[in-house]
């Protein structure tokens, strides 16, 4: 099959600038007739922005589409939908309380004499589904359906539109095993049929067993493409993470110090269809990072660790002493504080100065109707704009004002402020200048080394290898290893990512 011949979508050059960020920066996208393809990378890579631009959900700033050898710039997801692009999401975008037909057909009904014929959206969808392998009576409400059956149904009406290329973003998030399969064989027949389909996922396994051929995003900028078939998973992992210059001083392997007494004991902690039970220590003068790709179960540990998610088996000791995390109230009762991943959408309070936002869970802890007096909030506020060199003119500025970097050391800040006992801290220098990069990592071990207990996850493996003294390793929702002293480095922590877990499949490529 040549590949000028079989080319259904030649995207060149895309582009997109929001204020301060470039979230896409000249990608180029070929997506052939009869061929699944793969497109991955981390958050933020700019998987998303791409989707938009294909889609017209927003608009193009530079570059080309072209689909089947015709330029085109779609305005709004309809006229991408009525040029043949369509995108079936995770989040089912139909509407529950209509039927299934309903949803089918959903602003192109059939009509008779001037009315919505409804007999023929029953009879056709009824034809639809049949195809996909569906038996089930169109003129029942979506609700009545599994998720999984929703997405069936999502993808059906997209390729009732006469979709020349099929996006697929996150499709098996919610499904399990069995409903991945019936998905899988659908994908399969849809491709040779002629369709295009892209498909959008952090499932290694998933990639390896239905895709043809794979294009990497990291920071808005295209890695690279490569077949299936030829790219090793080790390969794969590193196109995907990149890695940061080994020769940056703040990221130079770090003198070990000997850790102290155990603060937390995590034993079997874990929730059903979200993270299975893991197993830990974090002790005092000790960092444990957490390391994994994109949807591994990274950031899901830290949730169940804080309280933000309820365990449902396994639990949690503090000084040796059993303790019930019923939300993230019993977590800063115990002095854990936690910097969120997103920092614009869980973590500042973007209305409120950076004041309020560095004392908010110090008051949070002493509760609303005990308030922290004015003076001392502006001792606090300034000595940590003094200590952390947050960049602002004043402590009364509104913290959506300042850089991302800043930001980050803010919300620093506010856990420090409650002077914790462990700190969690997800993707802490993500998005973030060098120079508050470098910052962040040296605050880590001077935090370290005045003997706080840190959980720091982070996508960033040499980063991790710099300045981890073990690694816990995340692997498919699951626990893949435990890296301890000399086993931390860069090598070992991404061999532990791309081996499979005992009981997996190991997968196309090895």
């Amino acid at each position: 099959m040549g590949d000028t011949a079989s080319m259904v979508l030649a995207v060149r050059g895309l582009t997109r600038t929001f204020p301060g960020v470039r979230a896409l920066d000249g990608v180029d996208l070929t997506l052939r007739a009869g061929e699944i393809h793969a497109l991955l990378g981390e958050n933020g890579a700019g998987k998303s922005t791409l989707i938009n631009l294909l889609t017209g959900a927003q608009p193009i700033d530079d570059g080309t589409i072209h689909l089947d050898g015709r330029a085109i710039r779609p305005k709004n997801p309809a006229d991408a939908a009525a040029n043949g692009i369509v995108a079936v999401y995770q989040e089912i975008t139909l509407l529950p309380n209509l039927s299934v037909a309903e949803n089918i057909y959903l602003g192109r009904e059939p009509t008779r004499f001037g009315l919505v014929d409804r007999a023929r959206m029953r009879r056709e969808g009824s034809a639809l589904l049949a195809r996909f392998g569906l038996s089930i009576d169109p003129a029942l409400p979506l609700s009545a359906f599994s998720t999984a059956v929703q997405q069936l149904i999502a993808i059906a009406r997209a390729v009732d539109m006469s979709a020349r290329v099929l996006i697929l973003d996150e499709p098996t998030a919610s499904l399990d095993s069995a409903e991945v399969a019936v998905l899988f064989r659908l994908m399969r027949e849809l491709a040779a049929s002629g369709l295009a389909i892209l498909f959008v996922t952090h499932f290694l396994d998933q990639v390896y067993t239905v895709t043809d051929r794979i294009t990497v995003l990291r920071g808005g900028k295209l890695v690279g493409e490569r077949l299936t078939a030829d790219l090793a998973r080790l390969d794969l992992v590193a196109m995907m993470l990149g890695s940061l210059p080994a020769t940056e001083s703040h990221l130079q392997r770090r003198t070990a110090v000997a850790p102290g007494d155990i603060v937390v004991q995590v034993t079997g902690l874990g929730r059903r269809n979200l993270v299975s039970p893991f197993t830990a220590e974090i002790r005092q003068a000790e960092v444990l990072g957490v390391a994994g790709l994109l949807g591994s179960g990274r950031t899901e540990t830290a949730l169940l660790l804080f309280g933000a998610v309820r365990a449902d088996t396994g639990g949690v000791l503090v000084d040796g002493k059993p303790v019930t995390l019923k939300g993230p109230r019993d977590a800063i009762r115990l002095g854990f504080g936690f910097c969120p991943e997103d920092r614009k959408l869980d973590g500042i309070v973007a209305d409120l100065s950076v004041r309020e936002n560095i004392v908010l869970a110090l008051q949070a802890r002493q509760g609303w109707w005990k308030r922290v007096p004015p003076a001392r909030q502006r001792a606090l506020a300034d000595d940590y704009i003094r200590l952390l060199n947050i960049r602002t003119p004043d402590a009364e500025k509104p913290i959506q004002l300042l850089s991302g970097g800043n930001q980050q050391k803010a919300l620093l800040a506010r856990w420090l402020a409650t002077r914790p006992r462990l700190l969690i801290l997800d993707e802490p220098t993500r998005g973030i200048d060098v120079g508050a990069h470098a910052e962040i990592i040296l605050l880590l071990e001077e935090l370290r080394n005045d003997g706080m207990a840190l959980y720091v996850i982070s996508s960033e493996i040499e980063e991790v290898a710099a300045y981890a003294d073990r690694v816990l390793v995340m692997r498919e929702r699951r626990q893949a290893g435990m890296l301890t002293g000399a086993e931390v480095t860069p090598a070992a922590i991404i061999d532990a990512i791309v081996r499979p877990v005992d009981g997996e499949p190991s997968g196309r490529a090895a």
